[in-house]
């Protein structure tokens, strides 16, 4: 099977992750607060129109996408042709999700909000799942995956640092320094950063080859069955329960962080490095987090680096008002932990689909990285509407300074609610049912599968 995967293959598929990476830390750090503080949208109405495009489209387009990829005959492969024709879109709907004018109320706003979204989330949607879903391809090997992973999440912690650590350098470099409004900014970040990911991800699509398809053949099984047969998988329904703990959390925490840093510590000026500082911390502890996934196993090294991220995160609610250097410290430790959330799930993920080959005898990639995906998104998406709630709540108004009551909320749903989800999901992950020795088990009952 071939489990070795050469550097440069590895490099070229790491490369397309960081367009899409890019475009998600854009919005997950910054489009709640673009859409309240550039659109000047109402917060909780913000919130809700994100909840309503995941719980509909969102609930079908991931898996459908999957189950397509998974049916897909082609010259190009099964997911490479989404890649080839889906990147020049997936740019101009990011230009576009940054260009809502500002003044927008009412039924108005809610739906330019919902439908914007929704049509960018779609093109990425379709890119994210079959760009994903090519990692169990590349190789079946156990702790092969964990290093394709490692190399290309140094490509997703870049991408991140570009769209979290450099949105709000951009947009204000297209202001001070062209003179251009802060919406027109805005719209030419999402222009400029469209472009960079369509690059990225044309990069991996004609750089990285599929397995010929007489090696994998195609799904058969018709949609309802495929989406059903999905949910039977235990070691894939107990590491998505894992995840949607883990990932609401740490999108809370990454939406919050602009609203924590403005209002409670008043450090505006330094959002860009703080960002910086915690996402660098994570891709110099890929390789650590590697080193100790293969020692201790993937469970039990997302568990350790998850727990350190979530006492950083609790010591920010003990932070007093105004500038403070400890911040700093505190990105630094949390960016060690949550090195975890980027390498362990990630590999965790591909071997699911050995146990359901031995089940289905068929290698069904794609129907579980999309419900993967829509996972992740749900995840994004509520976290973010929560953070939208916890605003309005706690009477935030924007681009003033706050009153105590919503300070003390900013600081409870940046710190403490996300460390306690973080907690709950720590001994689901030290008792995951894949090891490294039970993956071996698989792969050897479909070597006597294939000879009989």
């Amino acid at each position: 099977m071939n489990p070795k995967v050469s550097t440069r293959v590895k490099i070229l598929y790491g490369l397309g992750d960081l367009g899409t990476a890019m475009l998600t830390a854009t919005t997950q750090f910054f489009l709640m607060f673009f859409y309240t503080d550039v659109a000047r949208i109402e917060p909780s109405l913000v919130g809700t129109a994100l909840m309503v495009g995941k719980l509909t489209w969102d609930a079908v387009n991931d898996p459908l996408f999957g189950y397509l990829s998974d049916r897909t005959r082609s010259r190009w492969g099964r997911r490479r042709p989404y890649l080839l024709f889906g990147a020049i879109p997936l740019a101009l709907v990011t230009w576009g999700l940054f260009s809502i004018p500002a003044g927008l109320t009412g039924v108005t706003a809610f739906l330019v909000v919902l439908f914007s979204f929704l049509l960018f989330d779609t093109l990425h949607s379709l890119i994210a799942v079959t760009y994903t879903a090519m990692t169990p391809e590349l190789s079946y090997d156990y702790d092969e995956r964990t290093s394709i992973t490692t190399v290309r999440e140094i490509f997703t912690v870049t991408g991140y640092i570009l769209g979290a650590a450099t949105t709000t350098a951009i947009a204000g470099l297209f202001q001070n320094v062209l003179g251009w409004s802060e919406n027109a900014a805005y719209s030419g970040m999402g222009a400029l950063f469209g472009l960079i990911a369509a690059a990225a991800i044309l990069t991996t699509a004609f750089g990285v080859k599929e397995r010929p398809l007489h090696e994998i053949q195609p799904s058969t099984l018709p949609p309802l069955r495929s989406f059903v047969e999905s949910l039977k998988n235990k070691p894939f329904m107990w590491l998505m329960g894992c995840f949607v703990l883990t990932n609401f959390s740490f999108t809370l925490l990454t939406t919050l962080l602009p609203y924590f840093l403005t209002y409670q510590m008043d450090m505006a000026g330094q959002i860009p490095l703080v960002m910086l500082a915690m996402l660098l911390t994570i891709g110099l502890f890929l390789y650590p987090m590697k080193w100790l996934t293969d020692r201790i196993g993937k469970g039990p090294a997302y568990a350790a680096g998850l727990f350190l991220a979530s006492l950083a995160v609790s010591a920010t609610f003990l932070l007093p008002y105004g500038p403070n250097p400890l911040v700093y410290v505190i990105a630094v430790v949390a960016g060690m932990g949550f090195s975890a959330q980027w390498v362990c799930p990630w590999s965790m993920l591909p071997d699911v689909i050995e146990y359901d080959q031995v089940r289905t005898g068929e290698r069904r990639e794609g129907i579980f990285y999309g419900m993967w995906n829509f996972i992740t998104k749900f995840t994004n998406a509520f976290g973010i509407a929560v953070a939208g709630w916890a605003l309005a709540l706690f009477g935030y108004v924007a681009n003033v300074a706050q009153t105590e009551q919503a300070r003390l909320g900013i600081r409870l749903f940046f710190g403490p609610v996300p460390a306690l989800v973080i907690l709950i999901s720590l001994p689901l992950l030290v008792w995951y049912p894949i090891t490294r020795a039970s993956h071996a088990e698989l792969l050897e009952r479909l070597r006597l599968q294939a000879r009989e």
